[in-house]
């Protein structure tokens, strides 16, 4: 069967600067193995498949495959697929509903930089000692460069660390290699007057131990400003850069209206075509 697909590039500020992800927008009849045998096909961090939606308040329905594993939701992989059935479907809409498996995400779209609003936290609040530990280990850093640690779990397991600086999150160099599966998200401040106010890196799990780091992560982003503007630590609006140590630039714009906080990035497809798959 003949598919379409695009690649997007999410969170950029430049081409090639941001997080892609594969769409698939022709979706029906592929089965969870077909999705997830595509998925390392393409080899990037997460693809995503179109379907028809189940509920009339969606626009569409998305599951959500990384190399390894269905996540219940992602943010790039979110505002990538927004983008991508708008493109594909000739919508003019600037608010549209995505179906997945955490629910229904709103999708705000503001010329090329849609935003979702973040969902709620599936997991918060404190980490035990001994996760602590574990962290402290992947990270090859001391107890107290961290400022803060908590879980910040909105789908993807993450646990938060705020360290001192986002030079100091620059520079940790965490192990390559790790038995079990964490997904640990790194923040710091820049100094007043920068270009980006934060500093944030992902760092998860491959399928084989290996510790891998994403360029740009939606999710984690929104974990982050729920985390930081809950108790005080970050105001908003703000604009948080993630990628620098992989030669990438991206910027999460962050925002807040009546009591959601929306997570936005410029959004562009650089390759589109069909396969017969």
């Amino acid at each position: 069967m003949q598919r379409r697909f695009q690649m997007v590039d999410v969170f950029h500020s430049g081409n090639f600067t941001g997080n892609p992800v594969a769409v698939v927008l022709d979706s029906q009849g592929l089965t969870t193995e077909d999705m997830q045998c595509i998925t390392r096909w393409f080899n990037l961090s997460e693809t995503t498949f179109l379907l028809p939606p189940e509920t009339p308040e969606a626009d569409y329905r998305v599951r959500i495959f990384t190399l390894d594993r269905e996540l219940p939701f992602a943010g790039h992989p979110t505002l990538g697929s927004a983008h991508a059935w708008k493109l594909a479907t000739g919508s003019d809409k600037t608010d549209i509903v995505q179906q997945c498996a955490v629910g229904l995400v709103p999708v705000a779209f503001d010329g090329d930089r849609p935003a979702f609003a973040a969902p709620p936290l599936l997991k918060s609040g404190p980490v035990d000692e001994a996760k602590i530990a574990e962290i402290v280990s992947v990270l090859r850093i001391a107890r107290e460069d961290i400022i803060k640690i908590e879980w910040a779990d909105n789908g993807p397991g993450w646990v938060l660390v705020q360290l001192a600086s986002a030079d100091a999150v620059l520079a940790v160099d965490a192990v390559k290699y790790w038995d079990n599966r964490i997904e640990i998200g790194l923040v710091g401040a820049h100094p007043v007057g920068h270009e980006t106010a934060f500093e944030v890196r992902a760092l998860f799990s491959d399928a084989f131990g290996g510790i891998m780091e994403d360029p740009v992560t939606g999710s984690l982003n929104a974990a982050v400003a729920q985390c930081l503007l809950a108790d005080g630590r970050a105001t908003a609006p703000y604009v948080a850069g993630q990628g620098t140590k992989l030669g990438r630039a991206g910027r999460v714009y962050v925002t807040q209206a009546d009591g959601d906080i929306w997570i936005g990035g410029e959004t562009r497809t650089l390759f589109s075509g069909t396969g017969e798959f």
